[in-house]
């Protein structure tokens, strides 16, 4: 009888609302609790000290050098025109390396290629992979 009285009590339509309603507040006020402040002085302190040289690295205060002469945009537009020139010559030619024709040349390839890259890397080279290899 006591688990009947207090399922009716808590899982009344009229309770569920007020404990969404409740929750709710709660969610509103403790937000808005956390913005009040004792500061007198509501100024912030750069505004009233202004900058001062407290001799510690960076400061902020003097412009930093160039590094570099900057370029110009003729200059910039001159390297991009470079670029491009070198970029069509290189679609021209196409790709240098072909690749094999059937998959069991691709499957053999993907089953040495692992090895063979780390004997190079750890100094123990083929002289047949790597000509300049001692």
């Amino acid at each position: 009888m006591t688990i009947n009285v207090g399922g009716t009590f808590f899982l009344k339509p009229g309770s569920i609302c007020r404990m969404v309603l409740m929750a709710g507040l709660v969610g509103m006020l403790l937000p808005a609790a956390g913005c009040t402040s004792t500061s007198t002085n509501n100024a912030p302190t750069a505004l009233t000290e202004g900058p001062r040289d407290t001799g510690s690295y960076p400061n902020l205060n003097i412009p930093p050098k160039v590094a570099a002469k900057q370029l110009t945009k003729e200059e910039t537009a001159a390297n991009l025109a470079q670029l491009k020139a070198e970029e069509q010559t290189q679609i021209a030619k196409g790709s240098g390396v072909k690749a094999p024709a059937n998959s069991a040349a691709l499957n053999t390839l993907a089953k040495t290629h692992g090895a063979d890259t780390l004997k190079q890397i750890e100094g123990k080279c083929d002289p047949a992979l790597d000509p300049s290899c001692n």
